[in-house]
């Protein structure tokens, strides 16, 4: 489902929810008060750290940028490693991620990172503790990348990217649960960079970066080796199936692309089965890659994933490499 209208536009709800929201702003300034003032303890692990996440709930578009930066990274001869907090996982400790890990094991999106970014993926609760198992494995890693974990403070960082959905934007402006917002906007004026996902007409954030998620090949979930184009689909119209925060921005994708579309919009990180998917018809039913990874089991030739990557300002990387240069000479 698509987050709650009470976030997007101020009403009765949110109104009835502003106190338990002021509770929770306030808790959230205590907390990050304790982390500034040292009451409690950062650990950094040594190399330099790169932290992309968002002050709202529900998806923006970390995922993409997270594999953008992974990708920036090596083709500059670094050695990215990716650490994540696993949502929906049955563990708590550090652990490394196979390509061919369980959701239900490592959570959805590890997964997913862990098939299409060509560097080490590790997930635990304690992302401190993550970064530090994942360098003893693999001591050659030299810069690790933070899925999400903005206000994991207990992670040490030298480089925050904060994401914004450019359609939802900052939603009604009041914090959880009366809004989407897990932290102040003001949080971010203090972030390195602000990346707006997507166009954002009634969105202005000072000096943000702009990223677009571009993509028309769709990968057969039962064959991956299976590739097509959204013109292979015709005249067909499809059952469009997204678990994701932001179920409209996949499916408005699908539309530019031309295809006709019957939408599912589940919960996000929608523990997928079979049953979700069997709607009857043979039509063909897309879906994200993050939702793939839970379908892969059952998932038969009907079955196809969106392959997208990012499209990114390009002043994100010279910001980030000069981070990257002023860590090393202090390093």
């Amino acid at each position: 489902m698509s987050a709650p209208a009470h976030w997007q536009h101020r009403n009765l709800t949110s109104l009835l929810l502003l106190p338990l929201a002021g509770l929770f702003a306030a808790i959230a300034a205590l907390r990050r008060l304790a982390w500034r003032r040292g009451l409690l303890r950062s650990r950094h692990p040594g190399v330099p750290v790169i932290v992309v996440g968002n002050i709202s709930a529900g998806g923006t578009g970390k995922t993409p940028l997270v594999l953008w930066l992974a990708r920036f990274l090596h083709d500059r001869g670094m050695r990215p490693a990716i650490v994540s907090r696993g949502h929906g996982s049955r563990r708590r400790e550090p652990r490394a991620v196979p390509a061919d890990g369980s959701p239900a094991d490592f959570g959805d999106e590890p997964c997913l990172l862990a098939r299409r970014a060509a560097c080490p993926v590790w997930v635990g609760v304690d992302r401190a503790a993550v970064a530090e198992a994942l360098l003893a494995a693999h001591p050659g890693i030299d810069v690790i990348i933070s899925d999400d974990g903005l206000q994991h403070y207990r992670l040490a960082r030298d480089f925050e990217i904060a994401v914004v959905d450019g359609m939802r934007g900052l939603g009604n402006g009041w914090p959880l649960p009366a809004g989407p917002l897990r932290e102040p906007a003001s949080r971010l004026s203090t972030v390195d960079a602000v990346v707006i996902n997507g166009d954002s007409p009634a969105l202005s954030i000072p000096g943000a970066l702009a990223m677009q998620l571009q993509g028309n090949r769709f990968r057969n979930i039962a064959r991956p080796q299976h590739l097509v184009t959204a013109a292979d689909f015709g005249d067909a119209e499809v059952h469009a199936v997204a678990g994701i925060g932001n179920p409209r921005r996949f499916f408005s994708h699908l539309r530019g692309l031309g295809l006709r579309c019957t939408e599912h919009a589940f919960p996000d990180h929608h523990p997928f089965r079979a049953a979700d998917l069997a709607f009857g018809d043979g039509a063909p039913v897309v879906m994200t890659e993050k939702d793939a990874v839970k379908c892969a089991s059952f998932a038969t030739e009907n079955h196809w994933a969106l392959i997208v990557d990012a499209d990114v300002d390009a002043r994100l990387g010279d910001l980030l490499t000069a981070r990257l240069a002023q860590a090393a000479r202090h390093g």
